[in-house]
C-alpha cells in the first residue's frame, strides 16, 4: 500500500524505539498505515536512527529550550501538524502533555502502557506490580486523554507474574506484547475498526467496549 492511500502515522519517542520499530516492520508487512514522521524531544533517542534507517523524517524538538510546557506543546502541536498525521502515536514519549495538545488530538491519539490499565499509572510499573504481589501484569493501548494514563482503554495484552521475575524480566515479557499489540490496535484505526465516540467511549467494529479487548498469548 502506498503512503497516499495509507493512514498517515506521526510517532512521538524519548528512547529507543523498540515499539516504533515494531510498527515500522508491521508497515513493511503491508500494514494500512505510513509512518511519516518521527519526532523525539530527545537528540540521542535510538529511535531516530531507526526511523532514518527507513528513509522517514526524523526530528528533534527539545523541551529544554521552552519556558513552561504550554509553549513547548505549540510548537509541537505546529510540528506534528506539518506532517498532516491522521494518527499519532506515542511510544515511549516522556512527556506530560498539555490538555491544549491532547484536545487538538481528540480521539487521533494512541498511548501505550506498560500495565493492566487503570493499575500502575504513571511510572516503574514493573516494581510496583511486583511489590503489589500482582499474579498478572500486562501492557494497555488506551486513546489519550488530559488524564495521566488515564484515557479509555482499547486493548490489553497479559502476562502472569512468576515468583522468580526481578522488574527487568516482567519488564521482557511485557515488552514483547507489547511489541504484538500496538501493532495491530494501529491498524484497527487504520482499517476504520476503531474510533473514539462523541460520548469519549472507545468503539471497535461499531461496538462500544465496556471492557478492553484481551489479545491472546502467543506463548
Amino acid at each position: 500500500m502506498s503512503e497516499q492511500q495509507a493512514l498517515r502515522v506521526v510517532v512521538l519517542i524519548s528512547g529507543g524505539g523498540s515499539n516504533l520499530q515494531s510498527l515500522l516492520d508491521a508497515q513493511i508487512a503491508g500494514a494500512p498505515f505510513a509512518v511519516v514522521a518521527v519526532i523525539s524531544n530527545q537528540a540521542t533517542a535510538f529511535g531516530l536512527e531507526r526511523a532514518r534507517q527507513h528513509g522517514i523524517p526524523a526530528l528533534v524538538l527539545s523541551h529544554r529550550a521552552y519556558p513552561d510546557r504550554a509553549s513547548y506543546d505549540a510548537d509541537l502541536q505546529r510540528l506534528i501538524d506539518s506532517h498532516a498525521p491522521d494518527l499519532v502515536v506515542l511510544a515511549g514519549f516522556m512527556r506530560i502533555l498539555t490538555p491544549a495538545l491532547v484536545a487538538h488530538y481528540r480521539g487521533r491519539m494512541l498511548n501505550i502502557h506498560p500495565s493492566l490499565l487503570p493499575k500502575f499509572q504513571g511510572l516503574h510499573t514493573h516494581e510496583r506490580a511486583l511489590a503489589a504481589g500482582e499474579r498478572e501484569h500486562g501492557a494497555s493501548v488506551h486513546f489519550v486523554t488530559a488524564e495521566l494514563d488515564g484515557g479509555p482503554v482499547i486493548v490489553q495484552a497479559r502476562v502472569p507474574v512468576v515468583a522468580s521475575d526481578t522488574a527487568e524480566t516482567l519488564a521482557a515479557r511485557v515488552l514483547a506484547q507489547e511489541h504484538r499489540l500496538y501493532p495491530l490496535a494501529v491498524r484497527w484505526f487504520a482499517e476504520g475498526r476503531l474510533r473514539l465516540d462523541d460520548a469519549g467511549r472507545p468503539r471497535c467494529d461499531g461496538r462500544v467496549l465496556q471492557m478492553p479487548l484481551v489479545l491472546q498469548s502467543d506463548s
